[in-house]
């Protein structure tokens, strides 16, 4: 016998909890399937299920990929299972919950372990089915905002000066190595225990490592608690510190900061393209909406930024 319940919560991939016997004992497990509409730079179900292997090798603490499967939910699409975690992702359940408190207090230090476990991946390890990049992290960045920006209709004053600010700080001489793309709560398991699994690949590419350290402390993923800044659980530096001592990565402010405002402008054009989804037709989720309006609060934060710098 098996049982199929839909998940909610994710605004991209379709998300199903699979029950079912195996050799007559009871499991659980998630299937992650391609959904009918997407945002631009995310991958496909069989290009994430490679990148989930290779995070998986690299130490990496995710559930791993089983059972790569073409046309399971619908034609000409692909899916596969994951195995299933317990615990929380709920970012504001995370950031507030107090059976999680304690777990609230190392969380920075076990995400910054698994994120230089991750960044020691690269392109001369690894073998991946991702786009190579011809440009340098920072570069691609800046081509996909403005290409994404051209896709939503009315005009961003706000964007195109943080867009401005962006293109003559661009970092030199960055380190490529496989970043998660959306490293921040919400796309983390956790529970009394601790880390319990980094959730949701999509986003993986080649690019810089300040990219995933910087894009944990976007406004939006704060839920809130907007004194702490990483994730809404922790002060930066010591999230600075661990990844540091565990990748023996020294960190540039500028190079930080750069990447934070790029972030913020990249969610608050993330936000309005997700506002179009729903407006075309594609998708009648009315999350969509609600998560278009957040694009005001993307676009104060990467000016703060830019006027006062980290606080």
């Amino acid at each position: 016998m098996v049982q199929a319940t839909p998940l909610f919560g994710g605004a991209c991939q379709e998300n199903v909890r699979v029950d079912l016997l195996i050799d007559g004992a009871p499991v659980r497990l998630a299937l992650r399937s391609d959904a009918k509409s997407t945002l631009p730079g995310s991958l496909n179900r069989v290009t994430e299920f490679a990148v989930v292997e290779a995070a998986v090798a690299a130490g990496v603490k995710t559930p791993k990929a089983r059972w790569l499967t073409a046309d399971l939910l619908r034609p000409k699409t692909h899916a596969y299972f994951l195995e299933w975690l317990n615990g929380e992702a709920i970012g504001r359940r995370v950031v507030k919950s107090a059976e999680l408190a304690e777990t609230r207090k190392t969380l920075a230090a076990e995400l910054a372990k698994n994120l230089a476990a991750l960044h020691t991946v690269t392109q001369a390890t690894v073998k991946l089915p991702l786009e190579v990049p011809t440009v340098s992290p920072a570069q691609h960045a800046i081509d996909g905002l403005t290409t994404m920006l051209k896709t939503v209709d009315g005009q961003y004053p706000a964007i195109e000066l943080c867009l401005r600010w962006l293109r003559e700080r661009l970092p030199t001489n960055e380190e490529v190595v496989l970043v998660h793309g959306d490293f921040r709560t919400g796309n983390f398991m956790i529970s009394p225990r601790g880390l319990e699994g980094i959730l949701d690949w999509e986003f993986a590419h080649w690019g810089s490592p300040f990219e995933d350290l910087s894009w944990v402390s976007v406004r939006d993923w704060r839920f809130n608690q907007l004194d702490l800044p990483v994730g809404g659980f922790s002060k930066r530096e010591p999230f600075y510190e661990a990844y540091t001592k565990a990748s023996g990565r020294s960190l540039d402010e500028a190079t930080l900061l750069w990447w934070e405002v790029c972030g913020n402008l990249r969610w608050a054009v993330g936000s309005l393209f997700q506002g179009k989804r729903y407006l075309s037709g594609e998708d009648r989720d009315l999350e969509l909406i609600a998560i278009a309006k957040r694009h005001t609060e993307m676009e104060f934060e990467a000016m703060r930024l830019i006027e006062r710098g980290h606080l």
